[in-house]
């Protein structure tokens, strides 16, 4: 049972630190809802966990073999940061207006944790950690110990961004959080390129 425990350990330091999808998890909770912000972590937590499976079967060695995917995969996710952190920074911050964008869903989920390099940092190390030896047997048990574990732990980002919605019954309010939350978009996606140049 300790390596599982150990595996639990890891999903769940990877999957609750502040990130990307737990900064839009939280923002998206604070201005939609918990209900409505569940599409989003459904299709972060199923998007991480294929990249997780297919990275165990063999997909890290196409990036080995050509490690420029793996430079267009941070690029990309680095503009796909900053376009959010652009759609957080001047959105209008009324609630309930007509116009308003919808919750983020679940396929802009799936899709964030594929642009993010923070979930392949996570999944290449996790697997080297735990699955180095190609057992396709542990690498399922894994990805299941850390499917559970990463819904619960954007669910809370998502939660804990509903308790702020009492603050938020001003458009002015509504606009400095998103603009707080697009700075820390924006700060993620700055880190991710500079780390990896």
């Amino acid at each position: 049972m300790n390596i599982y425990f150990s595996m639990a350990a890891f999903a769940l330091a990877a999957s609750i630190t502040p990130g990307p999808v737990n900064i839009l998890a939280l923002s998206a909770g604070a201005q939609f809802g918990f209900n409505a912000t569940l599409r989003h972590v459904l299709g972060a937590t199923l998007g991480f966990t294929l990249l997780l499976i297919l990275l165990g079967l063999g997909l890290h060695q196409l990036l080995t073999l050509w490690p420029v995917l793996t430079q267009i995969i941070q690029w990309a996710g680095s503009a796909f940061l900053l376009f959010m952190a652009y759609q957080l920074a001047f959105d209008d911050g009324k609630l309930g207006s007509g116009n308003r964008r919808q919750a983020p869903s679940f396929w802009y989920g799936a899709l964030l944790q594929w642009l993010n390099p923070k979930a392949w940092l996570a999944s290449v190390a996790s697997l080297g950690a735990f699955v180095a030896d190609g057992d396709r047997l542990l690498l399922w048990q894994f990805a299941a110990i850390y499917c559970v574990i990463c819904y619960a732990s954007v669910a809370c980002w998502a939660y804990a961004g509903t308790m702020l919605t009492g603050l938020l019954q001003q458009a002015r309010n509504v606009r400095r959080f998103n603009r707080l939350m697009a700075l820390l978009l924006a700060a993620s996606a700055c880190y991710l390129l500079a780390d990896g140049v």
